[in-house]
């Protein structure tokens, strides 16, 4: 699918979207359209996260200046830095104070291919260009300059196709952390080889 059929085949997801609980909307980002620039990807995992009741969300401890875009309104990015080496994006979702976010975890790459190819050099296969958090921002080029960004309007947005084909949804528990790892907030397209492993 070319940029330009993309864009003309889907609308950009509204502000009302994001301002449902985490856990809805981090299933209902599966199969949307996450676009930076020229590049895109079907969103095909994401992780619910839900402020500051949820010791693993970065909310748990309240207003920082870090955090702050999260208890802010809905439909805005959040990107922060990981092991010193990677940005991650998140949703912000919830209403206005309540801090709960979506962590985007991996793309299916469907436009822009050869820009992402570049900047993941080492990526020996498509499945590979953004199948993690971290390997997703760098193939969009996503970095913390995005950080509060609004994803109803501007170069990052999220947008649904006029036909989406139909899926399966997986459920698991959250990877990578320590606290709260067995709540079942990690969701995924079933089967789908383009998910983190």
């Amino acid at each position: 699918m070319s940029f330009a059929e993309l864009m003309a085949g889907s609308s950009i997801l509204s502000r009302n979207f994001y301002a449902r609980p985490a856990t809805q909307v981090a299933r209902e980002c599966l199969g949307k359209i996450l676009v930076h620039g020229k590049t895109a990807g079907r969103i095909v995992e994401t992780e619910a996260y839900l402020g500051v009741e949820d010791r693993a969300a970065h909310a748990w401890r309240g207003i920082t200046a870090r955090t702050r875009v999260m208890f802010g309104p809905p439909g805005h990015a959040y990107v922060y830095f990981i092991y010193g080496m990677y940005e991650c994006l998140n949703f912000v979702a919830e209403e206005k104070g309540k801090a709960g976010c979506v962590l985007i975890r991996a793309i299916e790459p469907i436009a822009g291919i050869a820009s992402m190819q570049k900047r993941r050099p080492t990526a020996h296969h498509v499945e590979d260009l953004a199948s993690g958090p971290g390997k997703l921002t760098l193939a969009l080029a996503i970095t913390r300059k995005q950080n509060g960004a609004d994803l109803t309007r501007g170069p990052l947005q999220v947008r649904r196709l006029a036909e989406e084909p139909p899926f399966e949804v997986q459920v698991t528990p959250r990877i990578g952390i320590t606290h709260c790892a067995d709540w079942p907030l990690r969701f995924l397209i079933a089967g789908n080889r383009f998910v983190s492993r």
